[in-house]
């Protein structure tokens, strides 16, 4: 009978935490920022069907990067959670932070787990508050892990250098085509550097808006409506790269 190879526990879950990054590096990227108005949800997505953005609660959005079928049980699971919640407690009971609690458990037994496979998701659960200083964004990477982000959020295969170009430029304050705008940059931007379109119908755009008097604040933007934000921002994008170049723009 052979001896069973030994594989010491730091080495299996640094082998685990690779598998999942690797898994997560090959789905397309997305952002979610904050505008003056509430969070804005922007991604790349082809497909009008399996959405990378949802709903959870009231004031609560969903946004996952990874295998579809793996998020899509996350989702469901979180919509579960936070029925029940609200159902047996109060609606106001249901926040971003007690969700991202929840993922953290599940995402982070699956991920010790010897049993299966680490899920090759990352996920970043959003709550807009009734101020711009209210809105909280949560992102968990495959391990459970919990990263308070403020601002703006990349997650997908090219997230880290998105979120370099994100941080240099995004501010407190910005109107939605503005920030719109700036994540469709980010997105268009390839790893050598070069810049390239993104089509509207290729991008997948919802937002948490504070302003909407309905309950649940959480809604999808396609169509002409899209098209006009995109449409809105052109000049003054091309007026602040101008005085980007120049040195002139407040920081």
């Amino acid at each position: 009978m052979s001896t069973p190879f030994y594989v010491s526990p730091q080495q299996a879950m640094a082998d685990r935490a690779e598998y999942a990054r690797k898994g997560i590096a090959r789905g397309r990227s997305l952002v979610v920022l904050q505008y003056a108005d509430g969070i804005v949800f922007v991604g790349e997505n082809p497909s009008r069907a399996l959405h990378k953005f949802s709903e959870i609660y009231d004031r609560i959005g969903f946004a996952a990067a990874g295998k579809y079928n793996e998020y899509e049980n996350l989702r469901i699971g979180g919509v579960r959670y936070a029925d029940l919640r609200g159902y047996t407690y109060d609606r106001d009971d249901v926040t971003a932070r007690g969700l991202a609690n929840v993922y953290a458990q599940t995402l982070g037994t699956i991920f010790s787990s010897a049993a299966e496979k680490p899920y090759e998701v990352e996920l970043v659960v959003a709550e807009v508050g009734e101020t711009p200083d209210g809105d909280q964004i949560y992102r968990l990477p495959h391990d459970g892990s919990i990263v308070d982000e403020h601002g703006s959020v990349a997650v997908g295969g090219n997230a880290e250098q998105i979120s370099g170009y994100l941080d240099q430029r995004h501010r407190d304050g910005m109107t939605l085509a503005e920030a719109l705008t700036l994540a469709v940059q980010a997105l268009s931007r390839d790893t050598n550097g070069t810049q390239r379109e993104i089509p509207a119908e290729r991008l997948e755009v919802a937002v948490l808006d504070r302003t909407r008097p309905q309950k649940r604040k959480f809604k999808r933007i396609t169509g002409g409506q899209l098209s006009r934000l995109l449409a809105a921002d052109a000049g003054p994008e091309a007026e602040a790269g101008s005085e980007e170049s120049s040195g002139s723009e407040e920081g």
